[in-house]
Protein backbone atom coordinates (compact mmCIF):
# COMPACT_ATOMS: atom_id res chain seq x y z
CA UNK A 1 0.00 0.00 0.00
CA UNK A 2 1.19 3.66 -0.48
CA UNK A 3 1.25 5.11 3.23
CA UNK A 4 0.12 8.85 2.90
CA UNK A 5 0.11 10.76 6.11
CA UNK A 6 -2.23 13.62 6.85
CA UNK A 7 -1.95 16.05 9.12
CA UNK A 8 -5.41 15.88 11.14
CA UNK A 9 -5.04 19.62 13.37
CA UNK A 10 -3.90 21.49 9.98
CA UNK A 11 -6.23 23.97 8.38
CA UNK A 12 -9.35 25.71 9.11
CA UNK A 13 -11.77 22.83 9.45
CA UNK A 14 -9.54 19.99 11.35
CA UNK A 15 -10.21 17.27 12.46
CA UNK A 16 -13.06 16.78 11.26
CA UNK A 17 -13.11 17.59 7.10
CA UNK A 18 -9.65 15.59 7.24
CA UNK A 19 -10.86 12.92 8.72
CA UNK A 20 -13.87 12.94 6.26
CA UNK A 21 -11.49 13.39 3.67
CA UNK A 22 -9.37 9.96 4.64
CA UNK A 23 -12.18 8.00 4.98
CA UNK A 24 -13.56 9.20 1.35
CA UNK A 25 -10.41 8.72 -0.51
CA UNK A 26 -9.15 4.71 1.50
CA UNK A 27 -13.25 4.14 0.42
CA UNK A 28 -12.08 5.28 -3.07
CA UNK A 29 -8.62 3.63 -3.31
CA UNK A 30 -7.82 0.04 -1.27
CA UNK A 31 -4.00 0.71 -2.60
CA UNK A 32 -4.14 3.35 0.12
CA UNK A 33 -3.35 3.18 3.81
CA UNK A 34 -3.85 6.82 5.72
CA UNK A 35 -1.84 7.76 8.85
CA UNK A 36 -3.89 10.37 10.60
CA UNK A 37 -1.40 12.20 12.85
CA UNK A 38 -2.86 14.26 15.28
CA UNK A 39 -4.35 14.67 18.82
CA UNK A 40 -5.89 11.07 19.40
CA UNK A 41 -9.10 11.72 21.28
CA UNK A 42 -10.46 14.41 18.85
CA UNK A 43 -9.16 12.01 15.41
CA UNK A 44 -10.92 8.78 16.86
CA UNK A 45 -13.44 10.72 18.02
CA UNK A 46 -14.23 12.23 14.12
CA UNK A 47 -13.65 8.62 13.01
CA UNK A 48 -15.93 6.92 15.30
CA UNK A 49 -18.62 8.68 13.09
CA UNK A 50 -17.99 6.38 9.73
CA UNK A 51 -17.58 2.73 8.32
CA UNK A 52 -14.90 1.94 6.47
CA UNK A 53 -12.10 -0.48 5.81
CA UNK A 54 -9.69 -0.33 9.24
CA UNK A 55 -6.84 -1.50 7.93
CA UNK A 56 -6.42 1.33 5.85
CA UNK A 57 -6.92 3.94 8.34
CA UNK A 58 -4.12 4.28 11.39
CA UNK A 59 -4.05 7.47 14.31
CA UNK A 60 -0.70 8.00 15.55
CA UNK A 61 -0.99 10.46 18.44
CA UNK A 62 0.58 14.04 18.26
CA UNK A 63 0.07 16.35 21.15
CA UNK A 64 0.61 20.13 19.36
CA UNK A 65 -0.54 21.64 16.89
CA UNK A 66 1.04 24.34 14.85
CA UNK A 67 -1.39 27.60 14.40
CA UNK A 68 -1.30 29.49 11.09
CA UNK A 69 -0.49 32.69 12.89
CA UNK A 70 2.93 31.34 14.43
CA UNK A 71 6.62 32.16 13.19
CA UNK A 72 7.17 29.36 11.07
CA UNK A 73 11.29 28.63 11.42
CA UNK A 74 10.10 29.13 15.53
CA UNK A 75 6.80 26.47 15.25
CA UNK A 76 9.02 23.83 13.46
CA UNK A 77 12.30 24.08 15.87
CA UNK A 78 10.00 23.88 19.17
CA UNK A 79 7.08 22.20 18.35
CA UNK A 80 8.52 18.59 17.63
CA UNK A 81 5.53 16.20 18.58
CA UNK A 82 2.76 18.70 16.57
CA UNK A 83 1.15 17.06 13.45
CA UNK A 84 2.90 18.75 11.35
CA UNK A 85 6.35 17.90 12.65
CA UNK A 86 5.35 14.54 13.12
CA UNK A 87 4.06 13.92 9.65
CA UNK A 88 6.94 15.11 7.79
CA UNK A 89 9.61 13.16 10.10
CA UNK A 90 7.81 10.30 8.86
CA UNK A 91 8.24 11.11 5.42
CA UNK A 92 11.92 11.60 6.22
CA UNK A 93 12.77 8.41 7.39
CA UNK A 94 10.38 6.51 4.69
CA UNK A 95 7.46 5.85 6.99
CA UNK A 96 5.23 7.36 4.62
CA UNK A 97 5.28 7.95 1.09
CA UNK A 98 3.84 11.49 1.30
CA UNK A 99 2.10 14.08 3.77
CA UNK A 100 -0.70 15.92 2.56
CA UNK A 101 -1.48 19.46 5.46
CA UNK A 102 -3.67 22.56 5.01
CA UNK A 103 -1.66 24.02 8.02
CA UNK A 104 0.16 27.28 7.65
CA UNK A 105 2.06 27.65 4.70
CA UNK A 106 5.27 28.84 6.07
CA UNK A 107 6.03 26.07 8.20
CA UNK A 108 4.95 23.63 5.71
CA UNK A 109 7.81 25.36 3.43
CA UNK A 110 10.10 25.53 6.34
CA UNK A 111 9.89 21.74 7.50
CA UNK A 112 9.91 20.79 3.69
CA UNK A 113 13.06 22.12 3.09
CA UNK A 114 14.93 21.67 6.79
CA UNK A 115 12.74 18.49 7.73
CA UNK A 116 12.30 16.13 4.56
CA UNK A 117 14.94 18.12 2.90
CA UNK A 118 15.85 18.87 -1.12
CA UNK A 119 16.47 16.52 -3.82
CA UNK A 120 20.12 17.13 -4.93
CA UNK A 121 20.35 19.39 -7.53
CA UNK A 122 17.41 21.46 -6.74
CA UNK A 123 18.08 25.00 -5.92
CA UNK A 124 14.50 25.80 -4.45
CA UNK A 125 11.38 24.01 -4.15
CA UNK A 126 8.18 25.22 -5.61
CA UNK A 127 4.54 25.08 -4.87
CA UNK A 128 3.09 23.87 -8.07
CA UNK A 129 -0.55 24.65 -8.47
CA UNK A 130 -3.20 23.21 -10.64
CA UNK A 131 -5.54 26.24 -12.17
CA UNK A 132 -8.47 25.22 -14.10
CA UNK A 133 -8.37 26.94 -17.66
CA UNK A 134 -10.85 27.02 -21.10
CA UNK A 135 -8.82 24.16 -22.24
CA UNK A 136 -8.54 22.42 -18.81
CA UNK A 137 -6.00 22.51 -16.60
CA UNK A 138 -2.33 24.45 -16.25
CA UNK A 139 0.29 24.13 -13.61
CA UNK A 140 1.41 27.29 -12.44
CA UNK A 141 4.88 27.79 -10.28
CA UNK A 142 5.63 29.15 -7.61
CA UNK A 143 2.61 29.81 -6.24
CA UNK A 144 3.85 30.98 -3.32
CA UNK A 145 6.92 29.44 -1.96
CA UNK A 146 10.16 31.67 -2.90
CA UNK A 147 9.49 35.31 -3.62
CA UNK A 148 12.95 35.91 -4.46
CA UNK A 149 13.84 33.74 -6.84
CA UNK A 150 17.30 33.96 -9.62
CA UNK A 151 17.26 32.30 -13.45
CA UNK A 152 18.05 29.31 -12.70
CA UNK A 153 15.30 28.52 -10.17
CA UNK A 154 13.01 30.05 -12.87
CA UNK A 155 14.33 27.53 -15.24
CA UNK A 156 14.11 24.27 -12.86
CA UNK A 157 10.70 25.17 -12.29
CA UNK A 158 10.20 24.89 -15.82
CA UNK A 159 11.36 21.59 -16.28
CA UNK A 160 9.60 19.70 -12.97
CA UNK A 161 6.43 21.19 -13.92
CA UNK A 162 6.44 20.11 -17.41
CA UNK A 163 7.45 16.67 -15.94
CA UNK A 164 4.53 17.09 -13.37
CA UNK A 165 2.33 17.75 -16.18
CA UNK A 166 3.19 15.02 -18.71
CA UNK A 167 3.40 12.21 -15.74
CA UNK A 168 0.82 12.99 -13.32
CA UNK A 169 -1.76 14.81 -15.76
CA UNK A 170 -0.87 13.02 -18.92
CA UNK A 171 -0.20 15.86 -21.09
CA UNK A 172 2.35 15.02 -23.44
CA UNK A 173 4.73 17.73 -24.64
CA UNK A 174 3.59 20.19 -22.06
CA UNK A 175 4.21 23.72 -23.35
CA UNK A 176 6.30 25.75 -21.35
CA UNK A 177 5.55 30.11 -20.82
CA UNK A 178 6.71 32.56 -18.41
CA UNK A 179 4.30 35.19 -17.12
CA UNK A 180 5.38 38.72 -18.69
CA UNK A 181 3.92 41.64 -19.27
CA UNK A 182 4.05 41.40 -22.90
CA UNK A 183 4.83 39.07 -25.92
CA UNK A 184 7.97 40.33 -27.17
CA UNK A 185 11.07 38.93 -25.82
CA UNK A 186 12.66 42.28 -24.89
CA UNK A 187 9.76 42.97 -22.62
CA UNK A 188 9.87 42.40 -18.57
CA UNK A 189 11.85 43.07 -15.43
CA UNK A 190 15.58 41.98 -14.93
CA UNK A 191 14.70 38.71 -14.29
CA UNK A 192 12.24 37.80 -16.74
CA UNK A 193 14.59 39.27 -19.46
CA UNK A 194 17.56 37.13 -18.33
CA UNK A 195 15.04 34.05 -17.73
CA UNK A 196 13.83 34.23 -20.93
CA UNK A 197 16.86 33.23 -23.53
CA UNK A 198 17.88 30.56 -20.92
CA UNK A 199 14.11 28.73 -21.32
CA UNK A 200 15.01 29.10 -24.79
CA UNK A 201 17.78 27.04 -24.99
CA UNK A 202 16.44 24.27 -22.50
CA UNK A 203 15.85 21.00 -25.09
CA UNK A 204 14.15 18.93 -22.71
CA UNK A 205 11.37 21.33 -22.48
CA UNK A 206 8.99 23.11 -25.29
CA UNK A 207 9.28 26.64 -24.37
CA UNK A 208 6.64 28.66 -26.11
CA UNK A 209 7.62 32.14 -24.72
CA UNK A 210 5.92 34.54 -22.41
CA UNK A 211 2.60 34.65 -21.32
CA UNK A 212 0.38 37.69 -20.23
CA UNK A 213 -2.02 37.20 -17.31
CA UNK A 214 -5.19 37.57 -19.59
CA UNK A 215 -4.51 34.48 -21.06
CA UNK A 216 -3.85 32.32 -18.53
CA UNK A 217 -7.55 31.56 -17.97
CA UNK A 218 -7.58 30.52 -21.59
CA UNK A 219 -5.23 27.89 -21.25
CA UNK A 220 -2.10 29.63 -23.18
CA UNK A 221 0.17 27.53 -21.42
CA UNK A 222 0.47 24.27 -19.80
CA UNK A 223 3.29 24.81 -17.68
CA UNK A 224 2.89 28.67 -16.23
CA UNK A 225 6.27 29.84 -14.61
CA UNK A 226 6.72 32.86 -12.34
CA UNK A 227 8.71 33.96 -8.92
CA UNK A 228 6.43 33.07 -6.11
CA UNK A 229 5.63 36.69 -5.49
CA UNK A 230 3.52 36.76 -8.88
CA UNK A 231 2.69 33.47 -8.83
CA UNK A 232 1.02 34.26 -5.52
CA UNK A 233 -0.87 37.56 -6.86
CA UNK A 234 -2.03 35.49 -10.22
CA UNK A 235 -3.62 32.67 -7.63
CA UNK A 236 -4.99 34.68 -5.68
CA UNK A 237 -6.58 37.13 -8.27
CA UNK A 238 -7.85 34.27 -9.76
CA UNK A 239 -9.44 32.71 -6.45
CA UNK A 240 -11.14 35.90 -6.17
CA UNK A 241 -12.41 37.09 -9.61
CA UNK A 242 -14.06 33.84 -9.77
CA UNK A 243 -15.60 33.99 -6.36
CA UNK A 244 -16.92 37.35 -7.48
CA UNK A 245 -18.20 36.65 -10.96
CA UNK A 246 -19.96 33.44 -9.04
CA UNK A 247 -21.75 35.86 -6.48
CA UNK A 248 -22.71 37.75 -8.78
CA UNK A 249 -24.32 35.72 -11.24
CA UNK A 250 -26.37 34.27 -8.43
CA UNK A 251 -27.70 37.50 -7.18
CA UNK A 252 -28.92 38.12 -10.65
CA UNK A 253 -30.29 35.06 -11.16
CA UNK A 254 -32.90 35.93 -8.05
CA UNK A 255 -34.01 39.77 -9.40
CA UNK A 256 -36.90 38.75 -10.76
CA UNK A 257 -39.77 36.08 -11.17
CA UNK A 258 -38.61 36.01 -14.98
CA UNK A 259 -35.04 35.63 -13.81
CA UNK A 260 -35.91 32.75 -11.39
CA UNK A 261 -37.17 30.90 -14.09
CA UNK A 262 -34.55 31.44 -15.96
CA UNK A 263 -32.29 30.07 -13.68
CA UNK A 264 -34.44 27.17 -12.85
CA UNK A 265 -33.69 26.14 -16.43
CA UNK A 266 -30.16 26.42 -16.90
CA UNK A 267 -29.26 25.37 -13.72
CA UNK A 268 -28.05 21.82 -14.90
CA UNK A 269 -25.50 23.30 -17.12
CA UNK A 270 -24.39 25.86 -14.78
CA UNK A 271 -23.39 23.18 -11.97
CA UNK A 272 -21.75 21.57 -15.22
CA UNK A 273 -19.52 24.44 -15.96
CA UNK A 274 -18.91 25.57 -12.39
CA UNK A 275 -17.17 22.02 -11.89
CA UNK A 276 -14.60 22.40 -14.80
CA UNK A 277 -13.57 25.65 -12.60
CA UNK A 278 -13.89 23.89 -9.39
CA UNK A 279 -9.89 23.77 -8.15
CA UNK A 280 -10.60 21.29 -5.25
CA UNK A 281 -11.12 18.38 -7.82
CA UNK A 282 -7.25 18.80 -8.76
CA UNK A 283 -5.96 18.20 -4.77
CA UNK A 284 -3.21 20.56 -3.51
CA UNK A 285 0.23 21.75 -4.53
CA UNK A 286 3.04 19.68 -4.37
CA UNK A 287 6.41 21.51 -3.06
CA UNK A 288 8.25 20.09 -6.02
CA UNK A 289 11.72 18.89 -5.50
CA UNK A 290 11.87 17.68 -1.93
CA UNK A 291 13.26 13.74 -1.14
CA UNK A 292 9.41 12.93 -0.01
CA UNK A 293 6.39 14.30 -1.38
CA UNK A 294 4.72 17.22 0.28
CA UNK A 295 1.26 18.45 -0.24
CA UNK A 296 0.05 21.69 0.61
CA UNK A 297 -3.97 21.98 0.28
CA UNK A 298 -5.93 25.15 1.14
CA UNK A 299 -6.42 26.21 4.90
CA UNK A 300 -10.28 25.62 4.12
CA UNK A 301 -10.28 22.51 2.73
CA UNK A 302 -13.21 20.31 2.95
CA UNK A 303 -13.25 16.78 2.90
CA UNK A 304 -13.95 16.33 -1.03
CA UNK A 305 -10.43 18.62 -1.38
CA UNK A 306 -8.32 16.49 1.08
CA UNK A 307 -9.78 13.03 -0.79
CA UNK A 308 -8.43 14.20 -3.59
CA UNK A 309 -5.29 15.39 -2.56
CA UNK A 310 -4.94 12.12 -0.66
CA UNK A 311 -5.12 10.60 -4.07
CA UNK A 312 -2.99 13.06 -6.43
CA UNK A 313 -0.72 11.52 -3.62
CA UNK A 314 -0.85 8.15 -5.40
CA UNK A 315 -0.61 9.18 -8.84
CA UNK A 316 2.38 11.01 -7.79
CA UNK A 317 4.28 8.34 -6.39
CA UNK A 318 3.17 5.70 -8.72
CA UNK A 319 4.54 7.79 -11.70
CA UNK A 320 8.06 7.80 -9.75
CA UNK A 321 8.12 12.14 -10.33
CA UNK A 322 10.60 12.37 -8.02
CA UNK A 323 12.93 9.87 -9.80
CA UNK A 324 12.05 11.80 -13.04
CA UNK A 325 13.05 14.91 -11.48
CA UNK A 326 16.56 13.76 -10.69
CA UNK A 327 17.25 12.24 -13.86
CA UNK A 328 16.00 15.05 -15.00
CA UNK A 329 19.25 17.23 -13.37
CA UNK A 330 21.60 14.51 -13.48
CA UNK A 331 21.33 14.74 -17.66
CA UNK A 332 21.02 18.88 -17.77
CA UNK A 333 24.85 18.42 -15.46
CA UNK A 334 26.07 16.06 -17.63
CA UNK A 335 25.21 18.20 -20.91
CA UNK A 336 26.23 21.42 -19.08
Amino acid sequence: MIRIAVDAMGGDNAPAELVAGAVEAVREKSEIKVLLIGQEEAVNRELSKYTYNKEQIEVIGASEVIATEEPPVNAIRTKKDSSLVVGMNMVRRKEADALVSAGSTGAILVGGQVLVGRIKGVERPPLAVLIPTERGVSLLLDGGANVDARPSHLVQFAKMGSIYMEHVMGVKSPSVAIVNIGAEEEKGNALVKETFPLLKECGDIRFTGSIEAREIPHGGADVIVAEAFVGNVILKLYEGVGATLLSKVKEGMMTSLRSKIGALLVKPALKATLKDFDASRFGGAPLLGLKGLVVKTHGSSKRTEVKNSIIQCLTFTEQRINEKILESLKETKENA
